[in-house]
């Protein structure tokens, strides 16, 4: 194993001379972790991995991103020692994370070896997880020590599910849920990240889930952080949630919180389970934060946000000893801010602003995403037509030469170019609902002095594929721009427009 000499050597130091008792009682360790505001951390949270096996829109790209190469990850040991070593100084609560922890094949190994620390003072071993591929190791997990679970689950709708996470496995995650209750896990939560016009319309369904089942549902105020493109009217504060709730199910019950606690605790009156808010956004916790983190390739953040990381990795590698480990460890705790910088932490009033267009907040005049939760799913269909005008010499080369030109088949790749962008429409038009289509028929044809197109796009959802549709017959007639251009700027694209719809409220609809 990678540098195992200089771990079994860490592992001695810390541990060889103190019997569990005294590891338990002595009270210098803290001070490592103790920052200049007097904060202690007791709360570690490793990261085994960046890989995911869901791809949510709010998280990550549908492609994935870049991923640190495998030598540069944190070893089974080289993770065991740096939570022995945490845990010696007064860590007492470790939870694994990811990306998605349970893609690592030495998930159980990580656990069992992390359990034999709770005889020096460790209280808890826990995992955040999507839950997709948990179901089958919870058994063994349970058995190697772990003791709580964070299933990430944004919507109780097996379609929305399919969409957020560009994934299957609803059915999945539903029976982790329930297998974990029934295994005895002493902290089962749900975590459910709450954006307005995406699945705010499901905070009752996972309300409604805590009459029957002994479970926390914790409703996360939606953060920025790198590539997930926050925009502040996809912010819903908890105290509207909470409004919501409670006309829907009565005054709920407030119950205490824990001294470093990120969530405000609530539950309905009778239920099993509970609900919880984390208040990131407009009501942070920094004052009482108690967490430190390890990323995936060993580097300490001793906030979030914070952009200082410490290469712990590389120490380990390199044999640093003990104390020289957490001089640089206390350092890093000591630099921690007050609280996370810059992101907004609260609304700013704004006027009051008129307007009939449905994607505009006639509150704030901002942009939204207009709500679907009230619709019904249907077949939805839309057809788009448009075309592009060729001078004569242009459409005489692509005539005379079989559709060709440097760059390929015209029109197939065109065609092709269509059908890429119609099911990427949710991410070139920002107010877009991200759909699942089940037909996507884009064609092209010479006609005269023009390249036409035409573009089917079908779906069963709550809300129509006019602008998949759109977007199909657009790029695919920029496309042939670009194909066309070295021949001829003088081109125009012209007539794009919707002919005809089908499915939902209003019913069919043609251009006449």
């Amino acid at each position: 194993m990678f540098a195992s000499r200089p771990l079994r050597t860490l592992h001695r130091r810390l541990f060889s001379s103190l019997q569990p008792e005294e590891a338990v009682a002595q009270d210098h360790r803290p001070l490592y972790l103790t920052d200049t505001f007097g904060r202690q951390h007791n709360y570690l949270r490793i990261s085994l991995t960046e890989r995911c096996n869901l791809r949510c829109t709010y998280c990550m790209p549908e492609e994935g991103v870049p991923l640190t190469p495998h030598d540069k990850l944190l070893t089974t040991d080289e993770i065991l020692s740096l939570a022995r070593l945490f845990v010696s100084q007064g860590v007492t609560k470790i939870r694994l994370t990811g990306g998605e922890p349970t893609v690592r094949p030495d998930l159980i190994d990580i656990v069992r070896g992390m359990n034999e620390f709770k005889q020096f003072g460790l209280q808890s071993i826990g995992i955040t997880t999507n839950g997709i591929a948990l179901k089958r190791k919870l058994p063994a997990l349970y058995d190697a020590g772990l003791d709580s679970l964070n299933i990430s689950l944004d919507t109780l709708d097996r379609h929305m599910f399919e969409i957020m996470t560009r994934r299957r496995g609803f059915d999945n995650v539903l029976a982790s849920i329930r297998q974990a209750t029934d295994l005895g896990f002493k902290s089962v939560k749900i975590n459910s990240v709450v954006m307005r016009g995406t699945n705010d319309d499901q905070v009752m369904n996972f309300v409604a889930f805590t009459q029957d089942n002994p479970v926390n549902v914790r409703f996360i105020e939606y953060m920025p952080f790198d590539g997930n493109r926050w925009k502040k009217d996809k912010l819903v504060p908890y105290r509207e949630l909470l409004g919501r709730i409670e006309t829907r199910f009565g005054q709920l019950d407030k119950l205490v919180d824990d001294p470093n606690d990120t969530t405000k605790a609530y539950q309905v009156p009778g239920y099993k389970g509970r609900i919880g808010f984390i208040t990131s956004m407009t009501n942070h916790f920094c004052g009482t934060c108690n967490r430190l983190r390890i990323t995936a390739d060993g580097s300490i953040k001793v906030c979030l946000f914070g952009s200082t990381e410490v290469s712990l990795r590389d120490m380990l590698r390199k044999g640093y000893g003990e104390e020289e480990m957490l001089h640089y460890i206390g350092a890093a705790v000591r630099k921690k801010k007050k609280q996370h910088a810059g992101i907004p932490l609260a609304f700013v009033a704004r006027r009051h602003y008129s307007s009939k267009l449905t994607h505009t907040d006639p509150k704030t005049g901002e942009a939204k995403m207009v709500s679907v939760s009230d619709k019904a799913v249907t077949n939805r269909e839309a057809r788009a037509v448009g075309y592009i005008r060729l001078p004569p010499e242009t459409y005489a080369l692509l005539e005379d030469n079989e559709l060709h030109s440097a760059k390929g088949n015209v029109l197939a790749v065109a065609q092709i170019a269509g059908i890429q962008a119609a099911k990427s429409t949710s991410q070139l038009i920002p107010l877009c609902h991200p759909l699942l289509l089940d037909k996507i028929d884009v064609q092209l044809r010479l006609a005269q002095d023009r390249v036409e197109c035409e573009s089917l796009v079908r779906c069963q959802g709550k809300t129509g594929v006019e602008m998949e549709a759109l977007t199909a017959t657009s790029v695919a007639l920029l496309t042939v721009y670009d194909m066309c251009k070295a021949s001829s700027k003088k081109m125009r694209i012209e007539g794009i427009r919707v002919i005809e719809k089908s499915g939902g409220k209003s019913g069919p609809w043609q251009w006449t």
